[in-house]
């Protein structure tokens, strides 16, 4: 074993976003931290999920700010042999893109490793297993003969997910594709057919549809992005078809197979829809077999999550799960939360236990669509108290400028105070804009506070100000 004589002993396994931020606290706390991780420090959401489907998803910005930019005033014109004026079309050359991300992904990896290095995170490159509840086992040999054997104080798991396949649709890494595999596609499909409209699902949706991708998405359910504020949703849903998507409604996919030249899908009504690619987004699950767990003892859900407390511990007082392998949110920010939150409670920090309804959410569709707090649905359904305005960006100014013509900004105040309890953005970089809303409800502002704040004139923000003036007359 390797440490400083007298320091709490911390292995963390798995270096995604909650566990590389566990060690680096940990190290900043005093602790001797060792951190296992397979492929890269980063893990997948590094590696081959959030930093390269973002960087796609900026470029697909690109692509689309160049055809609209008509609209604007801005035109492009080449000259042709005769000196005529002809509009060129925009390309996107899809291995470059690829290659760019890629690299992206893996300066991101290594800045993060070297931050952790420099703080005095021993990293161990391997693959690592709970043999009990206080030991863990690492293979350090691609055969997995080599082992390293660890006795930590405290234990910290956090070993991510992986996309879910399906046995009637098995992916090739060629024509039947994760979103891990997208990244290696040499040319924009000519046609994509995405099965699974959930945040995955619409985000390669939206972004293949502007590079120049012809794409279907397959939603089992009666709209895209089931699980998100209804009014955001059509408003996405209304775009992708206004962009020329083919969205097929409560069709459930029964199988993909490859054929000659692309694929066929086959739905459960007996229709088949025929395309170049299949990208198939149907959810994740966690990476939690074969690494010790039911021999520590820790209990996981019947999915195989690992089940948390609000500070991220698990039925085993000295060990902790983060991230996608534990029984919270799917998001990178919560993994990093919990990460921080883990080791601070296990070296006896003071902590505030997360709060799910303080998290902000995002998809990266195009408009995005931000979320904070409390939803429409749980006003509606009488389980939280609240009114509600919305105020659409039609109406602002900027985005009048801008050219932006969907999007609202939807704010939601509970009864008689006026606290602000929640609240949806779906805009151009809704990610950029929830922040205010987000420290609203977290330090508990009422709208009042929120109007009394100077917007910028003309900004997107102004909405926000909008919507809270406009409760004012609610909740006086």
């Amino acid at each position: 074993m390797n440490g400083t004589q007298g320091a709490q002993k911390v292995v963390v396994i798995g270096g995604g976003p909650g566990g590389a931020e566990a060690a680096l606290a940990g190290a900043q706390l005093g602790a001797d931290v060792t951190l296992i991780e397979r492929v890269g420090v980063g893990g997948s959401a590094v590696l081959t999920d959030v930093v390269p489907s973002k960087s796609l998803i900026a470029t697909a910005e690109s692509a689309a700010a160049i055809r609209d930019a008509n609209a604007l005033g801005v035109q492009f014109f080449v000259r042709g042999d005769a000196g005529r004026a002809h509009k060129p079309e925009v390309a996107v050359n899809l291995r470059a893109v690829n290659q760019r991300l890629l690299s992206l992904a893996a300066q991101q990896s290594e800045d993060m490793k070297t931050e952790l290095q420099a703080a005095g995170v021993t990293i161990v490159q391997g693959h690592g297993r709970l043999e009990d509840d206080r030991r863990v086992v690492v293979s350090t040999a691609p055969d997995g003969t080599d082992f390293d054997e660890f006795e930590p104080d405290t234990i910290i798991v956090s070993v991510g997910a992986s996309p879910r396949m399906l046995p009637s649709a098995m992916p090739d890494g060629e024509r039947i594709l994760t979103w891990k595999q997208l990244y290696g596609l040499e040319k924009t499909p000519e046609h994509l057919i995405v099965v699974g409209s959930g945040v995955t699902g619409a985000e390669f949706a939206s972004a293949y549809s502007h590079i120049g991708a012809k794409v279907t998405l397959v939603s089992s359910r009666d709209r895209v992005l089931p699980g998100e504020d209804a009014d955001a949703a059509t408003v996405i849903e209304e775009v992708f078809k206004r962009q020329g998507m083919n969205v097929m409604s409560k069709s459930r996919a029964e199988s993909v197979e490859r054929t000659e030249d692309g694929v066929v899908v086959t739905l459960t009504d007996g229709s088949t829809v025929e395309g170049s690619h299949c990208l198939m987004a149907v959810g994740s699950v966690p990476n939690t077999e074969g690494i010790g767990l039911e021999s520590a003892g820790v209990k996981v859900t019947g999915s195989g999550h690992i089940e948390v407390n609000r500070v991220a511990r698990t039925n085993r007082p000295n060990i902790y799960a983060v991230g996608d392998c534990s029984n919270v949110l799917p998001l990178a920010s919560v993994a990093s939360m919990q990460g921080r939150t883990a080791m601070y409670h296990s070296m006896g920090d003071a902590v505030n236990p997360i709060s799910l309804r303080a998290v902000t959410s995002n998809i990266f569709t195009q408009p995005e669509i931000a979320t904070v707090g409390w939803m429409q649905k749980d006003i509606e359904e009488g389980i939280a108290s609240g009114d509600i305005h919305v105020v659409h960006l039609a109406q602002n100014p900027r985005a009048k400028m801008m050219g932006i013509e969907d999007g609202f900004v939807k704010l939601f105040a509970r009864k008689g105070s006026g606290t602000v309890i929640g609240g949806v953005i779906v805009s151009p970089k809704a990610s950029e804009l929830i922040y205010p809303l987000a420290i609203a409800f977290e330090n508990r502002l009422t709208v009042d506070m929120v109007a009394k704040t100077f917007p910028v004139y003309p900004s997107l923000t102004g909405s926000i100000a909008d919507a809270a003036r406009a409760l004012h007359r609610i909740v006086e």
